[in-house]
């Protein structure tokens, strides 16, 4: 059943918004770029200048990262046991220790980007141009 959004915003693609943010750059624009340092989103698009400080990204990209690499090194451990060659137990750890190390740091500001493009996408934590709040407010009752 297709998803019909009420709201009368416009369109965003989830896909391409997601694939721009994997390239760490604007999911609105596709030029500007999406981070400011190595994980550090900009604050806004240096392009179009969309807001990107109101995204929460938070805890997503390492547990995926976490999962990727993970199912990976579990394979590549295994793939080396069962190998016809016997391995010495070091060399478990002088290959699997710098490929798992290395691999998350690559990810992960791929899938940073990859969430807060999809967050972009769906209007998701400020993103919405209406003005819509979804994060907490304050409303007096605490």
């Amino acid at each position: 059943m297709p998803y019909t959004d009420l709201t009368l915003r416009p369109a965003r693609p989830t896909w391409p918004a997601m694939l721009n943010g994997m390239k760490c750059r604007c999911p609105n624009c596709r030029q500007g770029k999406l981070f400011s340092s190595y994980l550090k989103v900009a604050d806004q698009c240096d392009v179009c200048g969309t807001e990107f400080f109101h995204h929460r990204a938070d805890d997503a990209p390492p547990y995926i990262v976490i999962t990727i690499v993970g199912h990976l090194a579990v394979g590549a451990v295994l793939h080396m046991e069962m190998s016809s060659t016997p391995l010495h137990p070091l060399t478990y750890l002088w290959v699997m220790i710098p490929l798992i190390i290395l691999s998350s740091l690559l990810l992960l500001p791929v899938t940073k980007g990859a969430v807060v493009g999809l967050q972009w996408a769906r209007y998701m934590h400020g993103f919405d141009p209406v003005g819509a709040h979804d994060d907490f407010e304050d409303d007096g009752r605490s």
